[in-house]
């Protein structure tokens, strides 16, 4: 028997969801303090291999078995490829031209983009009035959030400005693709961690080509605590909240925590990195939340009950 979903959150799940933000704000504070010393697919694959260490150090002690078999594991390495590889790494490239801060608002627009592509891979979750205004709303927010000065010139701010929103598409279509893992009867921590170490395995190379780290200097003790708070505490540990999350109070709820992940990367943007964001960021971080409400449904119809009881 499935376990029954809290349309309505309890304050443990808010609880858990607040901390979900925190853990995933941190993230964009800790590639921010990476990328001063290390490059882009050495942060990523340091990143997945030692989270990969930490979740099947958690499925041994839950006792659970990982999967095996030719399917399963190509799935798990397309899952790596859409939700690790690719959008870990535009982050971490992105975010050696863009603030912390903004970088958060940027991925943000996931849920926008999630929309638009259930609406085409899916069956069951086609787009409606509601939201096409929340993607209209949330692409206006985009615009106000990269500002004229940028989108008018070709640049590197601008190339990465998208690509961070290219980091969100690609979480998209990972969101999409994850759903198939349910049907085959894997559960959401061997999922986690299947992808996760099919991903370490895809960045391994990159990292030794790409970057050869052996010719890189050896980072300072404050490079490698950022690495292992991303991986074990924005990875691992953010991966078991949020599936627990997932059971419980479902996908609908759980989308909540794109309101929160900006508020948190942006106060630890300011106080330790000295980041500093604009009135538009701002603005423009408003309208994608106005987005994402008429997205969500339930403000507009909390608003259209009261005013019948009215």
């Amino acid at each position: 028997m499935s376990t029954p979903i809290n349309l309505a959150m309890t304050p443990r799940e808010w609880g858990m969801l607040a901390v979900l933000s925190i853990l995933w704000g941190g993230s964009f504070f800790f590639v921010g303090v990476a990328v001063a010393e290390l490059p882009t697919f050495t942060i990523v694959f340091l990143r997945v291999a030692i989270a990969a260490l930490g979740l099947h150090l958690v499925i041994r002690i839950m006792g659970e078995r990982m999967p095996g078999g030719l399917k399963v594991w190509r799935a798990f390495f397309i899952m790596g490829f859409l939700n690790n590889l690719v959008p870990f790494s535009l982050i971490a490239w992105g975010q050696s031209h863009v603030e912390s801060g903004l970088a958060s608002i940027l991925l943000a627009t996931t849920p926008l983009f999630t929309i638009v592509v259930a609406h085409f891979l899916t069956a069951d979750e086609r787009l409606s009035a509601g939201r096409i205004t929340g993607i209209v709303a949330g692409i206006a927010g985009v615009v106000i959030l990269i500002g004229s000065e940028v989108l008018s010139s070709l640049g590197i701010a601008f190339i990465a400005h998208i690509g961070l929103l290219g980091a969100a598409l690609f979480y998209s279509f990972s969101a999409v693709f994850g759903r198939r893992f349910k049907r085959m009867g894997i559960t959401p921590l061997a999922t986690a961690t299947g992808q996760i170490t099919a991903s370490t395995a895809l960045l391994l190379p990159l990292a030794l080509v790409v970057d050869q780290p052996w010719t890189l200097a050896m980072p300072s003790v404050d490079t490698w605590l950022a690495i292992t708070g991303l991986a074990l505490l924005s990875t691992s540990l953010a991966y078991i909240i949020y599936f627990r999350i997932l059971a419980t109070a479902g996908a609908t709820n759980l989308l909540l925590v794109t309101f929160l992940i900006p508020v948190s990367a942006i106060i630890l943007g300011a106080a330790f990195l000295a980041e500093r964001l604009e009135a538009n960021h701002f603005i423009g971080m408003a309208v994608i939340g106005v987005g994402l409400a008429a997205i969500d449904g339930r403000i507009a119809g909390m608003l259209l009950r009261r005013r019948k009881r009215a």
